[in-house]
């Protein structure tokens, strides 16, 4: 069977990095490479992150590249250095890294991969479209090597995660995928590219629960549960959902979702900026609205079992 071409952004955080594993366990996925857009983390810790990752799990043959996009509404520090803690866990540094740092940006990179792809490619995005948007605007030719866009992002029917501690102008309503950045969102709905999104609104129904770090807790002789179970350690404070995985595990189990169409719009300014709208006569996109929850949560555990 023809493995599918992907091409992963992502952004650096807790949940970010473990989609990027659950990504590289994928049996009919060819990985092209992953961009690290510097949102929800600190860039250069963030591309270490990855790398060491890809070390731990012997996938060196798969490159890490780092965007130099910078978005309109930066994440607060507190929210970004999860990954400076990662990147000292001593699972990650038991061996010095082999390969050696890609030296073009991530959106030169996005542009080079979707030229010389031999199909189109999926592009997997657990971060901001920043780095996306800037691809295209710069060779807008490469929309035609993108098969679909998978997007974490956005909030349709229930309320955003921007807080108003963080963001004091801001009435809460859209996703911080989206408001670090809603101008190159934005850029990105008046393409043709074919949108899967998966919104707050089911990623609310996928916690992760004390229940599921002890059952990684259970697999850690294996070192992708036992890095899995550390991650979501730090993020036991916090209200903390499956937001990325969610979405990755689409990749390689459509079968677990129902999608909807949905006509759609963002908006880009103002108190409701970042804020992903249900607009009759918008944009057309496909939204992940219901997933199979058990045989999800079996699937992660099954594929960090390595």
């Amino acid at each position: 069977m023809t493995k599918k071409l992907v091409l992963m952004d992502h952004d650096g955080a807790i949940d970010d990095f473990l989609s990027m594993m659950l990504l590289l366990t994928m049996a009919d996925v060819k990985p092209l490479g992953i961009v690290v857009t510097p949102a929800d983390c600190y860039g250069k810790a963030a591309v270490s992150v990855s790398r060491k990752i890809i070390q731990l799990m012997e996938r060196t043959e798969v490159p890490v590249v780092e965007s130099t996009v910078r978005g309109l509404n930066p994440f607060p520090p507190e929210f970004r250095r999860d990954c400076l803690i990662i990147d000292n866990f001593p699972l990650l540094n038991e061996r010095e890294l082999v390969t050696a740092p890609v030296s073009i940006t991530g959106q030169e990179f996005i542009i080079t991969q979707l030229q010389n792809a031999p199909e189109p490619v999926i592009l997997m995005v657990t971060g901001p479209l920043t780095t996306i948007a800037e691809a295209i605007a710069t060779e807008p030719q490469i929309t035609n090597k993108i098969a679909e866009l998978v997007w974490m992002g956005g909030a349709l029917s229930v309320s955003g995660n921007v807080e108003k501690v963080f963001a004091m102008e801001h009435d809460g309503s859209a996703e911080w995928n989206v408001y670090w950045d809603p101008i190159a969102a934005k850029q990105i709905w008046d393409t043709e590219i074919p949108v899967t999104l998966c919104p707050l609104d089911l990623t609310n129904t996928v916690p992760v629960t004390p229940a599921l770090i002890r059952q990684l807790s259970k697999q850690r002789k294996y070192p992708l549960s036992d890095l899995a179970g550390m991650c979501y350690a730090l993020a036991i404070p916090q209200n903390y959902y499956c937001w990325d995985i969610l979405a990755t595990t689409y990749l390689a189990h459509p079968e677990f979702y129902n999608l909807e169409e949905k006509e759609t719009d963002i908006i880009t300014q103002g108190a409701s900026q970042g804020r992903t709208i249900i607009k009759s006569g918008g944009r057309k996109i496909k939204v992940m609205t219901e997933v199979d929850r058990e045989k999800f949560y079996l699937y992660l555990l099954q594929q960090f079992a390595r």
